[in-house]
Protein backbone atom coordinates (compact mmCIF):
# COMPACT_ATOMS: atom_id res chain seq x y z
CA UNK A 1 0.00 0.00 0.00
CA UNK A 2 2.69 2.44 0.97
CA UNK A 3 4.71 1.67 -2.42
CA UNK A 4 1.65 2.38 -4.42
CA UNK A 5 0.79 6.01 -2.53
CA UNK A 6 4.28 6.93 -3.55
CA UNK A 7 4.29 5.95 -7.38
CA UNK A 8 0.48 7.84 -7.38
CA UNK A 9 2.22 10.38 -5.99
CA UNK A 10 5.23 10.39 -7.79
CA UNK A 11 3.09 10.25 -11.39
CA UNK A 12 1.37 13.64 -10.00
CA UNK A 13 4.88 15.23 -9.07
CA UNK A 14 7.27 13.59 -11.92
CA UNK A 15 6.44 16.73 -14.27
CA UNK A 16 8.20 19.09 -12.03
CA UNK A 17 12.23 19.52 -12.00
CA UNK A 18 14.29 22.56 -11.31
CA UNK A 19 17.36 24.24 -11.23
CA UNK A 20 19.59 22.57 -7.99
CA UNK A 21 18.83 23.93 -4.99
CA UNK A 22 22.53 24.80 -4.94
CA UNK A 23 22.05 27.39 -7.83
CA UNK A 24 19.27 29.23 -5.64
CA UNK A 25 20.92 29.46 -2.34
CA UNK A 26 19.54 32.79 -0.52
CA UNK A 27 21.97 35.11 1.32
CA UNK A 28 21.98 38.16 3.45
CA UNK A 29 18.81 40.18 4.37
CA UNK A 30 17.07 38.47 2.17
CA UNK A 31 16.91 35.09 4.15
CA UNK A 32 14.71 36.69 6.79
CA UNK A 33 11.19 37.78 6.30
CA UNK A 34 10.71 41.81 5.24
CA UNK A 35 11.41 44.08 8.27
CA UNK A 36 12.79 41.12 10.41
CA UNK A 37 14.99 43.49 12.14
CA UNK A 38 12.06 46.04 13.24
CA UNK A 39 9.97 43.41 14.73
CA UNK A 40 9.24 43.23 18.62
CA UNK A 41 12.38 40.22 19.40
CA UNK A 42 10.19 39.54 22.67
CA UNK A 43 7.08 40.12 24.54
CA UNK A 44 7.95 42.73 26.63
CA UNK A 45 8.74 44.94 23.76
CA UNK A 46 5.08 45.50 22.77
CA UNK A 47 2.89 47.89 24.31
CA UNK A 48 1.35 47.28 27.98
CA UNK A 49 -2.15 48.71 28.59
CA UNK A 50 -3.86 47.64 31.68
CA UNK A 51 -1.45 45.02 33.00
CA UNK A 52 -1.64 43.15 29.35
CA UNK A 53 0.34 42.93 27.26
CA UNK A 54 -1.46 44.44 23.75
CA UNK A 55 -0.61 42.77 20.43
CA UNK A 56 -2.08 44.28 17.18
CA UNK A 57 -1.76 41.22 14.75
CA UNK A 58 -3.04 42.71 12.07
CA UNK A 59 -0.38 44.58 11.56
CA UNK A 60 2.70 42.74 9.64
CA UNK A 61 5.21 43.83 12.08
CA UNK A 62 3.68 43.16 15.38
CA UNK A 63 2.59 39.73 13.73
CA UNK A 64 6.64 39.12 12.83
CA UNK A 65 7.20 39.83 16.03
CA UNK A 66 5.13 37.16 17.63
CA UNK A 67 7.07 35.08 15.38
CA UNK A 68 10.49 36.73 16.58
CA UNK A 69 9.51 36.03 19.95
CA UNK A 70 8.89 32.75 19.25
CA UNK A 71 12.13 31.77 17.28
CA UNK A 72 14.18 33.62 20.30
CA UNK A 73 12.42 32.04 23.36
CA UNK A 74 12.79 28.10 21.62
CA UNK A 75 16.18 28.81 20.67
CA UNK A 76 17.39 26.43 23.70
CA UNK A 77 15.62 23.52 21.62
CA UNK A 78 17.63 23.45 18.25
CA UNK A 79 20.85 24.98 19.52
CA UNK A 80 22.25 21.38 18.38
CA UNK A 81 21.27 22.20 15.04
CA UNK A 82 23.20 24.64 13.88
CA UNK A 83 24.76 28.27 15.18
CA UNK A 84 22.37 31.66 15.32
CA UNK A 85 19.08 29.52 15.45
CA UNK A 86 19.19 28.75 11.88
CA UNK A 87 17.97 24.83 13.12
CA UNK A 88 15.28 26.18 14.61
CA UNK A 89 11.82 24.28 13.25
CA UNK A 90 9.63 27.31 13.74
CA UNK A 91 11.47 29.52 10.89
CA UNK A 92 9.30 27.51 8.31
CA UNK A 93 6.44 30.33 9.85
CA UNK A 94 7.61 33.41 9.83
CA UNK A 95 9.29 32.87 6.53
CA UNK A 96 6.33 31.65 4.93
CA UNK A 97 4.22 35.01 6.18
CA UNK A 98 7.14 36.95 4.77
CA UNK A 99 6.68 35.35 1.92
CA UNK A 100 3.14 36.35 1.77
CA UNK A 101 3.83 40.43 2.67
CA UNK A 102 6.36 40.34 -0.28
CA UNK A 103 3.98 38.98 -2.69
CA UNK A 104 1.22 41.23 -1.79
CA UNK A 105 -0.94 38.52 -0.47
CA UNK A 106 -2.03 40.18 2.77
CA UNK A 107 -3.41 43.36 0.86
CA UNK A 108 -7.22 43.97 1.24
CA UNK A 109 -8.11 41.95 -2.24
CA UNK A 110 -11.48 43.67 -2.75
CA UNK A 111 -9.69 46.70 -3.17
CA UNK A 112 -12.10 48.33 -1.03
CA UNK A 113 -9.62 49.99 1.69
CA UNK A 114 -5.62 51.07 1.39
CA UNK A 115 -5.02 48.17 4.02
CA UNK A 116 -1.62 46.61 2.86
CA UNK A 117 -0.74 48.55 -0.03
CA UNK A 118 2.27 50.83 -0.81
CA UNK A 119 0.18 54.11 -1.14
CA UNK A 120 -1.89 53.36 1.91
CA UNK A 121 -1.13 51.42 5.17
CA UNK A 122 1.59 48.96 3.82
CA UNK A 123 2.04 47.55 7.03
CA UNK A 124 -1.74 46.93 7.45
CA UNK A 125 -3.23 42.82 7.21
CA UNK A 126 -6.53 43.33 5.72
CA UNK A 127 -8.93 40.99 7.76
CA UNK A 128 -10.55 40.21 3.74
CA UNK A 129 -7.07 38.20 2.78
CA UNK A 130 -7.82 34.86 2.59
CA UNK A 131 -4.02 34.79 3.03
CA UNK A 132 -3.76 36.89 6.45
CA UNK A 133 -7.39 35.23 8.04
CA UNK A 134 -5.20 31.68 7.12
CA UNK A 135 -2.14 32.40 9.00
CA UNK A 136 -3.40 34.16 12.20
CA UNK A 137 -3.88 30.45 12.75
CA UNK A 138 -0.45 29.66 12.30
CA UNK A 139 0.81 32.81 14.19
CA UNK A 140 -1.37 33.87 17.30
CA UNK A 141 -2.65 29.99 17.99
CA UNK A 142 0.93 28.59 17.98
CA UNK A 143 2.14 31.88 20.25
CA UNK A 144 -0.78 31.39 22.27
CA UNK A 145 -0.09 27.67 23.03
CA UNK A 146 3.20 28.47 23.62
CA UNK A 147 2.53 30.91 26.47
CA UNK A 148 0.25 28.46 28.02
CA UNK A 149 3.37 25.88 27.64
CA UNK A 150 5.56 27.86 29.44
CA UNK A 151 7.73 29.06 26.35
CA UNK A 152 8.20 32.40 27.86
CA UNK A 153 8.31 31.52 31.53
CA UNK A 154 6.25 33.45 34.25
CA UNK A 155 4.96 36.06 32.33
CA UNK A 156 4.24 39.60 33.96
CA UNK A 157 1.20 40.21 32.56
CA UNK A 158 -1.63 38.76 30.51
CA UNK A 159 -1.49 38.58 26.67
CA UNK A 160 -4.42 39.90 24.67
CA UNK A 161 -4.54 40.07 21.11
CA UNK A 162 -6.39 43.24 19.09
CA UNK A 163 -9.66 42.01 17.25
CA UNK A 164 -9.81 42.77 13.20
CA UNK A 165 -12.69 45.51 12.47
CA UNK A 166 -14.91 42.74 10.70
CA UNK A 167 -15.00 39.10 11.21
CA UNK A 168 -14.16 39.38 14.93
CA UNK A 169 -16.23 35.72 15.64
CA UNK A 170 -13.57 34.24 13.18
CA UNK A 171 -10.88 34.80 15.95
CA UNK A 172 -9.84 34.08 19.24
CA UNK A 173 -7.74 37.03 21.19
CA UNK A 174 -6.32 35.24 24.90
CA UNK A 175 -5.22 31.95 25.91
CA UNK A 176 -8.52 31.78 27.89
CA UNK A 177 -10.57 32.61 24.87
CA UNK A 178 -8.54 30.13 22.34
CA UNK A 179 -8.89 27.47 25.01
CA UNK A 180 -12.88 27.96 25.46
CA UNK A 181 -13.11 28.32 21.74
CA UNK A 182 -10.56 25.80 19.89
CA UNK A 183 -9.33 23.45 22.52
CA UNK A 184 -7.41 20.69 20.43
CA UNK A 185 -6.13 23.21 18.13
CA UNK A 186 -4.49 24.90 21.17
CA UNK A 187 -3.78 21.63 22.67
CA UNK A 188 -1.80 20.65 19.59
CA UNK A 189 0.58 23.70 19.25
CA UNK A 190 1.13 23.20 23.17
CA UNK A 191 2.28 20.07 23.68
CA UNK A 192 4.69 20.88 20.81
CA UNK A 193 6.39 23.18 22.92
CA UNK A 194 6.09 21.33 26.33
CA UNK A 195 7.24 18.06 24.87
CA UNK A 196 10.66 20.15 23.31
CA UNK A 197 10.84 21.90 26.76
CA UNK A 198 10.81 18.69 28.74
CA UNK A 199 13.56 16.87 26.31
CA UNK A 200 15.53 20.45 26.53
CA UNK A 201 14.95 20.17 30.79
CA UNK A 202 15.66 16.86 31.56
CA UNK A 203 19.44 17.07 30.82
CA UNK A 204 19.57 14.52 28.57
CA UNK A 205 19.46 16.69 25.34
CA UNK A 206 20.78 13.91 22.90
CA UNK A 207 17.10 12.49 23.87
CA UNK A 208 15.49 15.50 21.85
CA UNK A 209 14.66 13.53 18.25
CA UNK A 210 14.21 16.51 15.95
CA UNK A 211 12.19 14.00 13.61
CA UNK A 212 9.67 13.87 16.23
CA UNK A 213 9.33 17.56 17.03
CA UNK A 214 8.80 17.99 13.49
CA UNK A 215 6.18 15.34 13.85
CA UNK A 216 4.60 17.00 16.42
CA UNK A 217 4.81 20.63 15.04
CA UNK A 218 2.98 19.34 11.47
CA UNK A 219 0.76 17.69 13.89
CA UNK A 220 -0.05 21.31 14.67
CA UNK A 221 0.50 23.07 11.80
CA UNK A 222 -2.21 20.79 9.90
CA UNK A 223 -5.12 21.10 12.31
CA UNK A 224 -4.57 25.16 11.81
CA UNK A 225 -5.19 24.48 8.32
CA UNK A 226 -7.92 22.17 8.45
CA UNK A 227 -9.21 24.81 11.48
CA UNK A 228 -9.46 27.55 9.09
CA UNK A 229 -10.26 26.43 5.96
CA UNK A 230 -13.89 26.60 6.06
CA UNK A 231 -14.18 29.51 8.53
CA UNK A 232 -12.33 31.68 5.21
CA UNK A 233 -13.28 29.83 2.19
CA UNK A 234 -16.29 33.22 1.22
CA UNK A 235 -12.96 35.51 1.34
CA UNK A 236 -11.47 33.39 -2.04
CA UNK A 237 -14.01 35.26 -3.88
CA UNK A 238 -12.09 38.51 -3.39
CA UNK A 239 -8.89 36.49 -5.33
CA UNK A 240 -9.30 35.74 -8.80
CA UNK A 241 -9.82 31.99 -10.23
CA UNK A 242 -5.90 31.02 -10.68
CA UNK A 243 -4.90 32.71 -7.26
CA UNK A 244 -7.82 30.93 -5.64
CA UNK A 245 -7.20 27.66 -7.08
CA UNK A 246 -3.78 28.03 -5.76
CA UNK A 247 -4.37 28.83 -2.49
CA UNK A 248 -6.42 25.55 -2.20
CA UNK A 249 -3.65 23.72 -3.72
CA UNK A 250 -1.07 24.90 -1.37
CA UNK A 251 -3.31 23.94 1.76
CA UNK A 252 -3.86 20.72 -0.04
CA UNK A 253 0.12 20.52 -0.36
CA UNK A 254 1.04 20.73 3.34
CA UNK A 255 -0.94 18.13 4.19
CA UNK A 256 1.39 15.99 2.22
CA UNK A 257 4.29 18.10 2.71
CA UNK A 258 3.87 17.61 6.76
CA UNK A 259 3.27 13.76 6.50
CA UNK A 260 7.38 13.92 5.38
CA UNK A 261 8.17 15.49 8.83
CA UNK A 262 9.68 17.87 5.81
CA UNK A 263 12.47 19.93 7.89
CA UNK A 264 11.37 23.89 7.89
CA UNK A 265 14.37 25.47 9.76
CA UNK A 266 15.96 28.93 7.95
CA UNK A 267 17.97 26.96 4.98
CA UNK A 268 15.69 24.58 3.58
CA UNK A 269 12.29 26.62 3.70
CA UNK A 270 14.39 29.61 1.79
CA UNK A 271 15.31 27.62 -0.56
CA UNK A 272 11.89 25.64 -1.01
CA UNK A 273 10.04 28.86 -1.27
CA UNK A 274 12.18 30.36 -4.19
CA UNK A 275 9.90 28.04 -6.37
CA UNK A 276 6.52 29.59 -5.20
CA UNK A 277 4.76 32.79 -7.45
CA UNK A 278 6.49 35.79 -6.70
CA UNK A 279 3.51 38.01 -7.09
CA UNK A 280 -0.67 37.50 -6.79
CA UNK A 281 -1.82 35.75 -9.47
CA UNK A 282 -4.34 37.06 -11.78
CA UNK A 283 -6.83 36.00 -14.48
CA UNK A 284 -4.16 36.25 -17.41
CA UNK A 285 -2.31 33.63 -15.63
CA UNK A 286 -2.43 30.54 -17.41
CA UNK A 287 -0.21 27.17 -16.41
CA UNK A 288 1.93 25.86 -17.53
CA UNK A 289 3.51 29.30 -18.67
CA UNK A 290 2.87 31.93 -16.21
CA UNK A 291 4.45 35.23 -17.90
CA UNK A 292 7.16 36.44 -15.85
CA UNK A 293 7.37 33.09 -13.65
CA UNK A 294 10.90 30.95 -14.24
CA UNK A 295 9.83 27.36 -15.25
CA UNK A 296 10.85 26.11 -12.21
CA UNK A 297 7.87 28.57 -10.66
CA UNK A 298 5.63 27.27 -12.98
CA UNK A 299 6.42 23.39 -12.73
CA UNK A 300 5.38 23.44 -9.11
CA UNK A 301 2.32 25.44 -9.62
CA UNK A 302 1.41 22.91 -12.04
CA UNK A 303 2.56 20.11 -9.82
CA UNK A 304 0.43 21.15 -7.00
CA UNK A 305 -2.78 21.81 -9.12
CA UNK A 306 -2.31 17.95 -10.12
CA UNK A 307 -1.75 16.91 -6.79
CA UNK A 308 -4.99 18.78 -5.66
CA UNK A 309 -7.11 17.28 -8.29
CA UNK A 310 -5.91 14.11 -8.14
CA UNK A 311 -6.71 13.51 -4.24
CA UNK A 312 -9.79 15.54 -4.86
CA UNK A 313 -11.08 13.07 -7.33
CA UNK A 314 -9.97 10.18 -5.58
CA UNK A 315 -10.41 10.88 -1.86
CA UNK A 316 -7.90 8.13 -0.70
CA UNK A 317 -4.40 9.55 -2.50
CA UNK A 318 -3.80 11.57 1.40
CA UNK A 319 -4.39 8.72 2.72
CA UNK A 320 -2.29 6.55 1.62
CA UNK A 321 0.53 9.27 1.47
CA UNK A 322 -0.03 9.36 5.00
CA UNK A 323 0.41 5.57 5.35
CA UNK A 324 3.41 5.22 3.53
CA UNK A 325 4.95 7.91 5.74
CA UNK A 326 4.16 6.36 8.62
CA UNK A 327 7.84 5.03 8.96
CA UNK A 328 11.83 6.59 8.83
CA UNK A 329 12.28 4.98 5.78
CA UNK A 330 9.01 6.15 4.32
CA UNK A 331 9.51 9.71 5.37
CA UNK A 332 13.04 10.18 3.61
CA UNK A 333 11.34 8.82 0.45
CA UNK A 334 8.66 11.11 1.00
CA UNK A 335 11.52 13.82 1.45
CA UNK A 336 13.25 13.10 -1.55
CA UNK A 337 10.27 13.87 -3.74
CA UNK A 338 9.61 16.91 -2.37
CA UNK A 339 13.36 17.86 -2.81
CA UNK A 340 12.79 16.48 -6.41
CA UNK A 341 10.37 19.18 -6.86
CA UNK A 342 13.53 21.82 -7.01
CA UNK A 343 15.96 19.26 -8.34
CA UNK A 344 17.11 18.56 -11.94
Amino acid sequence: LGIHALLIVTVALSPVTAAAWSENKVTGEDEYPPLWDLAPKNLLDFPVKDNKIVINAWNYQERLGVYKSLLNSSAKYFSAFGPQNIGNILWGLPLQHGWQFRTGRLADPSGMTSCGYEDGDLLCQSVRSWWSCMNYYLAVIPFLGAVEAGLFGQLPFEVEILPPEEQKDDFCYSVADCWSRMPKLMDDWKTFFEVNNKAVSSATFSSFKLDDALGLMWKAHVSSIAYALPKFQDSLKYLSDPEADFSESWSNAVDFIGATHFSTDLLTVNNFQAFLPPRILVERDVLPSISGFSPQQNKVLVSMRALHEANNLTGLLLKLWQKAMSTNAGRKIGRKLIESLTLS
